[in-house]
């Protein structure tokens, strides 16, 4: 509720000496603990955080988490009608157009994504690159929206996704390839050198190899964050610029028109990155396992 507060006081302060397109930009982007729906407000419930030690979680909802799990809900929605579709298939009727199209996506991902990277015994990684790929898409596309929000303009909400694939990355690894074996992929020095040479490319590559695993990780972050950041607030600047020249008694139109093609244009080309996002962590997450699997 202090949040809410502070940023409606701000919004009245800016309404008195006029159009404030920074603090417009910024009740868009960052996170907080309501919804805008048409105009309303809506404040989400807030909980007592939870002490665990010295570490304070708090789990109230906020409106990323809301459209997270709108996120999960299509995906859910959308498997059950296919599934659905692909059951009736066996009783011999025919599919329909949107279930031809997802089974091309799953059949492409298989193919071109998962063995491609992974390898043709990597089909048991096809669901979760494909979960991967459906849920940051549908999380991408609902910043389309009207009133929506793009939760993988979270930093938060990447990291954690980046988290999960670094864990499955690591735990792959480790089974594959064996205690010896994945430890190798740490400590690692080329073969065929004195003792002494090893010795001391042993404690270079070391950290090197070392920092390589929290590298890949936090460029899956930080590129999904940065692109989808970046989409939204040009847009919103864009917009903003109709409210920053209303008061111009000359050329008022012109701006309003050209600032809404150009944002309608980016939010084309916007709809093309979130389908380019999207694949581009899946396939990535892809290749990271692939690598790790048949290291050095």
């Amino acid at each position: 509720m202090t949040l809410v507060t502070g940023t409606a006081a701000a919004q009245a302060e800016a309404t008195d000496q006029g159009f404030d397109l920074g603090s417009m930009l910024m009740g868009q982007v960052v996170d907080a603990p309501y919804v805008d729906l048409a105009g309303v407000r809506i404040p989400l419930p807030q909980w007592d955080p939870i002490q665990i030690g010295a570490l304070t979680v708090d789990l109230s909802p906020s409106k990323n988490v809301v459209f997270m799990f709108l996120a999960a809900v299509l995906c859910l929605l959308v498997f059950g009608i296919v599934g659905r579709t692909f059951r009736r298939m066996e009783r011999g009727e025919a599919p329909s157009g949107f279930a031809n199209a997802v089974e091309a996506v799953v059949v492409y991902f298989r193919d071109q994504v998962v063995r491609a990277n992974i390898g043709s015994d990597g089909d048991r990684f096809a669901p979760f690159i494909l979960s991967l790929f459906f849920f940051i898409l549908f999380m991408n596309l609902l910043g389309l929206v009207p009133f929506g929000v793009s939760a993988t303009a979270s930093i938060s909400v990447t990291g954690a996704l980046a988290l999960l694939a670094f864990i499955w990355i690591e735990v792959t690894g480790f089974r594959d390839l064996g205690p010896a074996g994945y430890a190798r992929t740490i400590f690692y020095a080329p073969k065929g050198l004195h003792p002494a040479g090893q010795a001391a490319m042993l404690l270079i590559m070391t950290p090197v190899e070392a920092m390589g695993k929290l590298t890949k990780p936090f460029a899956l972050a930080i590129r999904l964050f940065a692109n989808m950041t970046a989409g939204k607030i040009l847009i919103l600047a864009l917009i903003g610029l109709i409210f920053v020249f209303a008061e111009a008694t000359a050329g008022r139109w012109g701006v309003a028109g050209g600032a809404i093609a150009m944002a309608g244009a980016i939010t084309l080309l916007k709809v093309f990155i979130s389908f380019l996002q999207a694949y581009i962590f899946a396939m990535l997450t892809a290749v990271f396992i692939g690598l790790i699997r048949h290291a050095h």
